[in-house]
């Protein structure tokens, strides 16, 4: 059974040494429904996330473009995490200062005692109870935009078009398989067989992503949808992280002219590069998969100043948020670390 970053007994290799990722997550939702078992209510819920983990990623970046920082409070676990549970060692004491736990494992607890599947982030936990709600991360993502619609900030986008709903949902699902779980494929592959044919799957994705992104800015036209943020935080990943760790090195990003400066465009718009913090990427990954990296070296490069490079792709037209506004600045103490941001 292979550690990764979503989940802490989530994954695993296959007998022919095929990487495989235990998808059985709980699948309860928060609804707008008064009468619903977990109903939308402001203050109510808190979503823990870790920075470093690209699923968890994906939430706090939806959170911050929708205005959700008010009604839905945020926890974040540090980079590294042991065989049991993502801890919450950035916090004085190493405790969450609203549930008052040092384990997510805790709230998982607190609801499923004995909890046995993957200790995963994200997770959005009842704060009353303190139980786990959800660990269901393509539904938080989903119901952020759709069941909390009512606590959007003015201006803020939408992220699930429905005109374009269907196309996306087939752009969204090659993502998933070939693009964001195609980088673990290739890194926990248990045979050189397995591993070719991650590598070659996930770069033929990557060809095809490349030539989508000539002519349109964004992956499903003018402006930026889910889809844009589930592709986003493997991007943000691969020089730092993927390109070496996981074997994906038939190219850096930065070898695709389109793809890079994509990624470069929404690095530099409010909501994503201001959510990502290389340190803690690079740290998790070398220290937490020793069976990777079995000396938890974190390497000192690459050189990751081209990020906020000119990108160009203003040319292409469109405008990141629609008819709609950027999110406003940070919300106070959840800044990336100064120490940690690019520039």
């Amino acid at each position: 059974m292979a550690d990764d970053d979503h989940s802490t007994r989530g994954s695993y290799v296959k007998g022919k040494g095929e990487f495989a990722r235990d998808t059985r997550y709980i699948e309860d939702r928060i609804l707008d429904d008064p009468q619903a078992e977990w109903p939308v209510e402001p203050g109510r819920y808190r979503l823990v996330a870790a920075r470093a983990c690209p699923w968890a990623h994906r939430s706090i970046i939806v959170r911050r473009l929708l205005g959700l920082e008010e009604v839905i409070s945020l926890g974040l676990a540090g980079p590294t995490h042991d065989a049991r549970s993502w801890t919450f060692d950035l916090d004085p004491g190493g405790v969450d200062p609203v549930l008052g736990i040092p384990r997510l494992q805790d709230a998982y607890f607190a609801r499923f005692p004995g909890y046995e599947r993957g200790i995963t982030v994200p997770a959005i936990v009842d704060v009353p109870s303190g139980k786990v709600v959800t660990n269901d991360f393509p539904q938080i993502t989903h119901d952020l935009s759709s069941e909390w619609r009512r606590y959007h900030r003015p201006g803020a986008p939408d992220l699930w078009p429905q005109d374009l709903r269907e196309e996306m949902e087939d752009v969204m699902q090659r993502i998933y398989t070939e693009v964001n779980n195609g980088v673990y494929r290739c890194g926990f592959a248990g045979s050189q067989d397995a591993y070719e044919k991650a590598y070659h799957r996930l770069f033929t994705a990557l060809d095809w992503l490349e030539e989508r992104l000539a002519d349109r800015r964004y992956l499903m036209g003018a402006s930026i949808t889910e889809a844009d943020v589930r592709l986003f935080t493997t991007l943000a990943r691969f020089d730092a992280v993927y390109y070496s760790h996981f074997k994906t090195n038939r190219q850096q990003l930065r070898d695709f002219p389109h793809l890079w400066a994509y990624a470069r465009d929404l690095y530099q718009t409010p909501g994503f590069g201001d959510t990502t913090d290389f340190v803690q990427i690079k740290q998790h990954y070398y220290i937490v998969q020793t069976d990777i990296n079995p000396t938890q070296v974190v390497p000192l490069g690459p050189d990751l100043s081209g990020w906020l490079s000119p990108h160009g792709r203003e040319s292409l037209g469109g405008a990141p948020f629609g008819e709609g506004t950027p999110p406003g600045p940070v919300r106070p103490g959840e800044e990336v670390p100064a120490e940690h941001r690019i520039g």
